[in-house]
């Protein structure tokens, strides 16, 4: 349950900005309250705690934007195809900003692998940051995205198109292929997801 310290009139103001409905709290403690994307903020004096099973979304709206992360990504496919699942994981140097893990439909272990960087990503753009470093296991993907491969399957080359997309959203960045060992929280998060499904 992530907790922001910020001012809660600044943060209802850029709750309301970005078109979210705000309530008044429910107790004498909580200033307000306000739903968004499948989570819950509830503002008290000097900090807002965000709740609920997505919060990325939300937490991206209530932060101030702008700075550098390192982006963790993975993939899981049980079965090649088979049912599939990615995890991630945003660390500053504040530490770990977010984290998560989804089941994302049946699909390869590669096209799994890029479901995770494109998740990632997109996560990362909604917290605001401007400068993003990329760090998954699939040599594949970074391979692919640095463009040092090429991509004969179709669906991949569509999901490197997307990627793409989404690092113009940043003003610089870089991906780099990392041994597993580095990158296993973003992978138990996927597995996590598909053993919960």
């Amino acid at each position: 349950m992530p907790t922001i310290e910020c001012d809660e009139t600044t943060a209802r103001e850029r709750l309301e900005a970005a078109g979210v409905d705000v309530e008044p709290g429910n107790t004498e403690y909580e200033r307000w309250r306000a739903i968004h994307a499948g989570a819950t903020a509830v503002a008290y004096d000097g900090k807002v705690v965000v709740q609920g099973g997505s919060t990325a979304q939300l937490e991206a709206v209530l932060r101030d934007g702008g700075g550098r992360v390192e982006a963790y990504f993975d993939g899981a496919s049980r079965g090649n195809p088979g049912p599939a699942a990615v995890g991630w994981v945003l660390v500053t140097n504040d530490g770990i900003v977010a984290e998560g893990g989804e089941t994302v439909g049946r699909m390869t272990n590669n096209r799994a692998e890029f479901e995770a960087l494109i998740t990632v990503l997109d996560v990362a753009r909604g917290y605001g940051f401007d400068e993003i470093v990329l760090r998954g296991d699939s040599e594949l993907v970074v391979k692919q995205v640095r463009g040092e491969w090429n991509a004969d399957d179709p669906e991949l080359r569509e999901r490197r198109v997307t990627a793409h997309e989404l690092l113009r959203s940043f003003d610089d960045w870089s991906i780099e292929h990392v041994p597993r060992e580095v990158n296993d929280r973003a992978d138990e998060l996927a597995n996590e997801a598909l053993d919960d499904d």
